[in-house]
């Protein structure tokens, strides 16, 4: 018996990409943070590096794990 094949959501893959450019972003925003970096720009006193970071970080870890491969068999055993 030949088993299909299982296809693979587009929805991991951005997932995959929002989790590595949350740690990219979070780990630049920190890096600033840490390294007292000044910037002369409108309210860089919030630190939107790390909040947006952050955000990306999170979102892109729910999409991986909801749209993983074999997520559907993992649901029904």
């Amino acid at each position: 018996m030949v088993k299909p094949k299982e296809t693979i959501s587009i929805w991991y893959f951005v997932g995959v990409l929002l989790t590595i450019y949350g740690v990219l972003i979070l780990g630049a925003g920190l890096y600033d943070l840490i390294a007292v970096v000044r910037r002369d720009t409108v309210l860089a006193e919030l630190h939107s590096g790390i909040w947006w970071g952050a955000l990306l970080l999170v979102l892109g870890v729910i999409y991986v794990r909801s749209f993983a491969p074999g997520r559907e068999k993992r649901q029904r055993s």
